[in-house]
């Protein structure tokens, strides 16, 4: 996904909440928040910057120049993030992080993260919103998807058909999603399994309702792949229909995602092709 811009915004922790055992929530505050192009799309993210320990970068904090003067293994790393809301009037921003003890980098900064501290970003970017007049909606994927999903039902209209499937590692990983729709959720608890072997099961024996499908389905590249297929050639939703993308590839860290990201495409529109 590319940034709309590289402008920088910086914003301070106002404060943190954990949610589930799993899930902290991180409230960002800052005047520069009140210029963002945020409220077209439910997807919208940003792409929080982690400078580098021990690297010393230009003040006022200038991305171009670091990327101009500095090697690219100086560079600060950027882990991209959904929005889970915005308020513009108090210049607020939340995400919410999946944390899983020190693993990654976003997660256990979350856990450590203090009112004060300080947080640079780029963008938003975004491209999916659902469509009001679709016949019905479909909504899917793991904990990386969740906020975005969230988002998504408290956009829908009231009483909009919707199908939503979520996996999430446990029960106690399960959120209060409010929504005007006529939602069925579906949360699936992946135990010891594969990341979205439950999520394809449970989408390969859906009964699709009649009428025109809106979906977004995101998450994991490797079940993401297998539903793409899924609903581009055996089902036959055409791919303007369809917002799908792996957030994630497990095994792979960010930047190494999103390196192969593009032949990932590809080999994925290829084997499509084939099968049509």
């Amino acid at each position: 996904m590319a940034e709309r811009t590289k402008r920088v915004t910086t914003a301070r922790v106002a404060r943190t909440e954990r949610i589930t055992p799993h899930m902290i929530r991180v409230v960002l505050g800052g005047e520069e928040l009140a210029g963002l192009d945020v409220g077209e799309h439910t997807d919208h993210y940003v792409k929080l910057i982690f400078p580098r320990p021990d690297v010393r970068y230009p003040e006022p904090f200038d991305l171009n120049a670091v990327h101009r003067e500095l090697p690219r293994e100086q560079w600060p790393r950027l882990r991209s993030y959904t929005i889970r809301a915005f308020d513009r009037a108090a210049r607020q921003l939340t995400i919410d992080f999946v944390h899983h003890g020190d693993e990654g980098l976003a997660g256990p900064w979350a856990a450590a993260a203090r009112p004060g501290d300080v947080i640079r970003f780029l963008g938003p970017g975004g491209g999916y919103a659902p469509d009001p007049a679709a016949g019905w909606h479909l909504l899917v994927g793991d904990e990386s998807a969740l906020p975005a999903i969230s988002v998504a039902l408290e956009r829908l209209p009231v009483g909009a058909p919707a199908r939503v499937f979520l996996e999430v590692s446990d029960g106690a990983e399960e959120q209060k999603l409010p929504t005007a729709a006529d939602a069925e959720i579906v949360w699936a608890h992946r135990g010891d399994r594969p990341v979205g072997e439950r999520l394809l099961a449970a989408v390969a024996g859906l009964d699709f309702p009649a009428g025109d499908v809106h979906a977004f389905v995101h998450g994991e590249a490797t079940f993401v792949r297998a539903l793409r297929r899924l609903l581009r050639v055996d089902r036959g939703v055409p791919a303007e229909r369809l917002s799908i993308s792996g957030y994630w590839r497990a095994g792979v860290d960010d930047e190494g995602w999103r390196a192969s990201k593009p032949e990932w495409n590809r080999q994925v529109e290829a084997e499509e092709a084939a099968a049509r």
